[in-house]
């Protein structure tokens, strides 16, 4: 169990280091419109439940930028919440947020909601990626914070629906996955919702 946990660990960091350089690629490549095509993609395609909420993220660099799809889903009357990192716990807290409330240091370079806020139980999260599977599989950064935090949602019965954000070329054959990875239900990128098989 060990090496095989230590085998994934390392084709986790080989691939972070080839899937960064692709997204930063893509990221200079693209036009702010993309992110627009995306959200009315997403819309389209991703049934959002009447009053339910929806936790999106403030884009970090070359993130996937869903504010877009956020202004979209806040002009439905849609409830939305940002990620802040939870203390020392290695989970996210998801504070309630709307296109214009001020920002705040989240944790690890990111933004959000300033504390103490209303916390939300999201129905669907909105997750950043490096790379992504067609299996739900996600390569995150390594950290753990959405792993925990989905499955510990999904645990209370909320985050029906966990959905990354990325760009097409972020898609790889397979996703080294460990036993706490969370999968995720779909990806939204330019080209459309890739639902997980």
């Amino acid at each position: 169990m060990a090496d095989e946990t230590a085998e994934i660990t390392r084709l986790k960091a080989e691939m972070r280091q080839a899937q960064r350089h692709k997204r930063a690629n893509a990221f200079k490549n693209s036009g702010s419109e993309i992110y627009t095509q995306a959200a009315r993609q997403f819309v389209a395609a991703v049934a959002i439940p009447k009053g339910g909420i929806v936790a999106g993220y403030w884009p970090l660099k070359d993130e996937f930028d869903c504010r877009p799809l956020l202004e979209m889903i806040a002009a439905e009357g849609g409830r939305l919440a940002l990620p802040v990192v939870a203390g020392d716990s290695g989970k996210l807290q998801f504070l309630e947020w709307q296109p214009g409330m001020a920002l705040a240091e989240a944790g690890f370079g990111t933004l959000g909601p300033k504390r103490p806020g209303r916390e939300m139980l999201p129905d669907l999260v909105l997750v950043p990626l490096l790379a992504f599977d067609r299996q739900g599989g996600r390569l995150g950064y390594g950290g753990g914070f959405y792993d925990r935090s989905l499955t510990a949602l999904r645990a209370e019965g909320k985050c029906k629906t966990a959905i990354g954000l990325g760009f097409s070329v972020q898609r790889v054959q397979q996703v080294p996955m460990g036993p706490f990875d969370a999968r995720l239900d779909a990806v939204a990128t330019e080209t459309g919702v890739i639902w997980a098989r």
